[in-house]
């Protein structure tokens, strides 16, 4: 790292990360010009960043990628979990080079730009990563200029003033606003998503938004040829990937999502078999303030409760444990999480920079799964609720498939409370 202070800019840089402690990493600015502070966190996959790059629950982040060759494979239409990018930008090894990919429809350096996504090059990303694997995920602020002309100090202030994720509620940001039906299920090479229609609420997925946005809309009893014999799931949106919707699609259920802020009363006006609280960004303490009543009115009804990510600690604290800030949070597409029923391992998808204190667990909830890296709590299950959560994510998108069956299982289950 340069020592910010001097302002000396080596030649030829084009973008920067600037710390709040005033040193910076200087490198080839590509993507959309200007700047943007938020936290600095790593991922750890080899394939996906387009998925990456639009997962909800990098608001308010810069991603360092710790695989060298991003961007080598282009972009496309159906590789994104939203409709636009959430993460801030991202900082890699090499230049983004011409796309080899029979699917590439736009390179990745020409799509971060339309997105307005800052990216830095020629960084050392190993030692971004050591950086903040022993001090933490730092506040930065990521720049870039083709004029090479950046204020170093101007910057340097702006990231220490920054108040960081702890504290900040960004589900409320990223969540859709109206109540909308799920359509379409997992992508097929050749054939793409499956039942698609309109795109009304996500690239890649097939979500037909309600006529008014005035909720309890759509209305479940409506008859909808095909589907009306599956249970009914009412998603609650924190800002979820669209590959969770298409997985409980998958496991044979229909799908309404409602936004983050959806009451109890219009969550019961839809009826659902079951609820979903979904993955998404910033601190489960400050989303709880109006999450947390809401899913104990729901466990209250005896509703049955499925969560991912953030969904997993906001039933956490909806049971009366606690979530604490990680030093360096989890995200890649390689973790292992020991299943404690049995022992099984599974490689995981992680996203989290929280996690639940297994140390605050309730009586009436026990560990379900635990993360072989750091030891820490990654699936909970109630014992007088059917509610269960887990830490990582089972849809995956990217990384490995080794746990779709919490979908299935959750779905299975909803089908035999209907049929009994």
């Amino acid at each position: 790292m340069a020592d910010a202070k001097t302002l000396i800019v080596p030649k030829g840089a084009t973008g920067v990360l600037v710390f709040a402690d005033g040193s910076a990493v200087f490198g080839r600015g590509f993507g959309a010009v200007g700047e943007a502070v938020g936290e600095l966190c790593f991922n750890t996959a080899i394939t996906g960043y387009q998925e990456i790059m639009t997962d909800p629950s990098y608001a308010g982040q810069v991603v360092t990628f710790t695989f060298p060759h991003i961007g080598n494979v282009g972009t496309n239409a159906d590789d994104v979990e939203a409709d636009t990018p959430f993460a801030l930008g991202c900082v890699v090894r090499q230049d983004v080079t011409e796309p080899s990919n029979f699917r590439n429809v736009q390179p990745f350096d020409e799509w971060m730009r339309d997105h307005g996504r800052i990216g830095l090059s020629g960084v050392d990303t190993r030692a971004l990563t050591r950086m903040i694997r022993e001090k933490g995920a730092p506040n930065i602020v990521i720049a870039h200029n083709p004029d090479g002309k950046f204020d170093i100090a101007a910057l340097a202030a702006k990231a220490a003033a920054w108040p960081g994720l702890e504290g900040m509620d960004l589900a409320i940001e990223v969540t859709g606003k109206d109540s909308r039906l799920w359509e379409g299920g997992p992508w097929t090479l050749g054939v793409g998503y499956s039942s698609p229609l309109p795109l009304a609420g996500g690239v890649g997925g097939g979500a037909v938004t309600a006529d008014t946005p005035d909720m309890p809309s759509p209305n479940p009893s409506r008859k909808r040829e095909g589907d009306d014999s599956r249970p009914h799931v009412v998603a609650i949106d924190y800002g979820a990937k669209n590959n969770i919707f298409r997985n409980l699609v998958k496991a044979g259920a229909r799908v309404t999502v409602l936004p983050a802020t959806a009451t109890f009363d219009q969550v019961s006006a839809l009826g659902p078999d079951g609820v979903f609280l979904s993955n998404g960004p910033g601190d489960p303490a400050a989303t709880g303030a109006y999450a947390v009543p809401v899913i104990r009115q729901v466990l209250d009804a005896d509703i049955p409760v499925f969560g991912i990510c953030l969904g997993h600690q906001l039933l956490g604290l909806a049971v009366g444990a606690k979530t604490i800030k990680m030093h360096q949070g989890h995200r890649g597409a390689n973790h292992p999480v020991k299943r404690l029923e049995d022992g099984l391992v599974e490689i995981t998808s992680m996203n989290h920079g929280f996690a639940v204190d297994a140390a605050t667990l309730p009586a009436n909830v026990r560990a379900t799964h635990v993360s072989l890296f750091d030891g820490s709590n990654c699936g909970i299950a109630l014992t007088d609720k059917n509610a269960f959560s887990v830490q990582y994510h089972p849809e995956a998108s990217p990384g490995p498939q080794d746990s779709f069956y919490l979908f299935q299982r959750f779905v299975d289950g909803l089908k035999k409370a209907v049929a009994a």
